[in-house]
């Protein structure tokens, strides 16, 4: 049978929608017609959808559970697609279900129905199948995926309240050098008072907001759009770009906590999952999110191969030689490399934390005393000839 979504009315007349199995589309028809659904349209199901990243860890979390629990995977699969919490992406599960019922694993029927899915997924799901701990593995990727997520959400958190700042701190400069200033300019125009120079200077960048302020703003706009396709099409242009980002002060230094965190972790699980540590080399600078240390992983893993030690081709990778090499050779002495990796990645968790932390607390009292000096600034440039001209017209 074949995964079929629906939409259409029910007998009293209200929309509904969902997924079914069927031979084909009339007979798919004649199901709905039986429970009085008469269908508008029918499309075949499981095609390439979207699959979230917070949805994924729950479907991983509660294959596991239902595994676990005795139940077959498929049996696990068609639970997930009638519970009503899964509704979104119904069609994407019924998509993996069917790929399992023509024989594909569990990997590879998640990559065909989702482009979401990521290399690294895949791989600790194969490492789980030809293990036989995919319950496992599947729990911990669940729990790592789970990780990334609030990792990514906490970035993104961090820069919310300075982008408000810097956009209000705009507003506020667009509008007393664009509007008032102009507008004490035109009162002042014919009065004798003699306009301080802090005056003069605010009604000539009132004059260059107003002038050439769009044709700026254009100009950033698209300088913005050609530098991100560049980025995204040329792969040289995306390699400096990348490599000269570890050089920024302070951004670069929250950068490199960033991807050792993401290697260290993603190389324990790899590990771990009994994936070959070439493999994990590899994925695992993948997972990094850099194009520099993603191509100097993969130049790396063949040393490993060669015979080189994991610690000593750390070596070679700039953003990760300081400190994880270390960490690397104890865990090789030891015999409990995964272990350490592991240990390695909370250690720079807490890292990151204090830095986002510390930057936050440096950052927002730096924006609110920009701001504020810039609009004490107009506003003295506003007053002070103001004050003037009262002056002279009580004397």
């Amino acid at each position: 049978m074949s995964t079929y979504e629906y939409k259409g009315f029910n007998a009293v007349g209200r929309p509904v929608r969902g997924i079914m199995e069927a031979l084909t589309i009339k007979q798919a028809r004649e199901k709905l017609a039986a429970k009085g659904i008469l269908a508008e349209k029918i499309a075949a199901g499981g095609r390439k959808g979207r699959f979230p990243s917070d949805q994924r860890a729950v479907v991983y979390q509660e294959i596991s559970s239902l595994l676990a629990a005795g139940l077959t995977l498929e049996h696990a699969l068609n639970v997930m697609i009638d519970s009503p919490d899964r509704s979104g992406i119904q069609s994407v599960l019924a998509g993996v279900r069917d790929a399992i019922k023509e024989g594909a694993s569990l990997a590879s029927a998640l990559q065909s129905v989702s482009s979401s899915v990521t290399p690294f997924e895949r791989a600790i799901i194969e490492a789980g199948e030809r293990s036989g701990n995919v319950e496992i593995m599947l729990t911990k990727l669940g729990d790592f995926v789970t990780e990334q997520k609030r990792l990514h959400e906490r970035v993104q958190s961090a820069l919310i309240y300075p982008a408000i700042v810097v956009g209000v701190g705009i507003c506020v400069a667009v509008v007393m050098l664009g509007l008032l200033v102009p507008r004490a300019n035109d009162i002042l125009a014919d009065s004798s008072v003699r306009m301080p120079w802090l005056t003069r200077a605010a009604i000539v960048a009132g004059e260059w907001t107003i002038r050439a302020g769009p044709v700026a703003l254009i100009l950033v706009v698209g300088s913005v759009i050609w530098f991100m396709r560049k980025l995204r099409k040329e792969e040289m242009f995306r390699m400096r770009y990348d490599r000269l980002s570890f050089r920024i002060p302070v951004i670069g230094r929250g950068r490199l906590l960033l991807v050792n965190l993401r290697f260290s972790r993603t190389l324990a699980i790899l590990l771990d999952g009994g994936v070959s540590v070439i493999d994990a080399l590899r994925l695992a600078g993948k997972a990094t999110g850099s194009a520099w240390i993603e191509m100097m992983t993969a130049r790396q893993s063949e040393q490993v191969r060669q015979g080189a030690s994991i610690s000593e081709s750390m070596l070679e990778i700039p953003p990760l030689a300081a400190s994880l090499p270390g960490w690397i050779r104890v865990g090789e002495a030891s015999g409990g490399l995964s272990n350490l990796l592991a240990r390695a990645g909370k250690r720079y968790e807490e890292q990151w934390n204090g830095f986002v932390e510390r930057g936050l607390n440096v950052l927002e009292p730096i924006l609110i005393l920009i701001i504020g000096g810039f609009v004490l600034l107009i506003t003295l440039a506003v007053l002070l000839p103001v004050m003037s001209l009262s002056q002279a017209i009580g004397n």
